[in-house]
C-alpha cells in the first residue's frame, strides 16, 4: 500500500475528527464532540513553540490515518517525556503498516525533542489497540489512570 506520513494541517481537521469520533465511539471514558475535537485539534497545530505535533498517513487525497504527541516535563525523568494523545487508523485500513509508521515517526520526532519516554492511556476494552501497543514494545505500568473533570 502506498501512502505517505505528514504533518497535519488545518484544512485536515474535518477527516481527522471522523477518527476521532470512531476512537471516542469505542473508549468509555470520552465522547465524540466535533467542536471539542476541532478545537483540540486546532490547539495541537498552532503550538507554537513546538511541543506537539499530528501526523496524518495519507493515500492520494484520503487520510486514512492520524497520531497526535505533546511533549510534558516529568519530574522523574528530570526532563521531557511525550504523552501519545490520539492513533487512529481508518477501519479498512488497519494491518497495513500504517500505524506501526506512524508510531514510528512520532518516536522519531520525540528523539528529535530529546524525549526520553512516551506514555499513553488506551481503554481497557480496546483488546485490538493494546495488543498493538505491546507488539511494537509498549509495557504496562503499575500507574493507575485518575481524573477530575473540571
Amino acid at each position: 500500500m502506498d501512502f505517505a506520513i505528514r504533518p497535519a494541517r488545518a484544512d485536515d481537521i474535518p477527516q481527522m475528527c471522523d477518527f476521532l469520533a470512531e476512537l471516542f465511539s469505542i473508549e468509555s471514558d470520552f465522547s465524540p464532540d466535533r467542536g471539542k475535537q476541532a478545537r483540540g485539534l486546532e490547539l495541537l497545530l498552532s503550538n507554537a513553540v513546538g511541543s506537539s505535533i499530528v501526523l496524518v498517513a495519507e493515500k492520494g487525497d484520503e487520510i486514512v490515518g492520524m497520531c497526535s504527541v505533546q511533549a510534558l516535563i516529568s519530574t522523574a525523568e528530570g526532563g521531557p517525556v511525550g504523552l501519545l494523545e490520539d492513533l487512529v487508523v481508518k477501519k479498512d485500513h488497519r494491518g497495513k503498516g500504517i500505524g506501526k509508521r506512524l508510531l514510528s515517526e512520532i518516536l522519531g520526532w520525540c528523539a528529535g525533542k530529546n524525549i526520553s519516554r512516551i506514555q499513553l492511556l488506551a481503554d481497557v476494552d480496546n483488546e485490538r489497540a493494546l495488543n498493538f501497543y505491546a507488539g511494537n514494545g509498549w509495557a504496562d505500568t503499575n500507574l493507575v489512570c485518575m481524573r477530575k473533570m473540571l
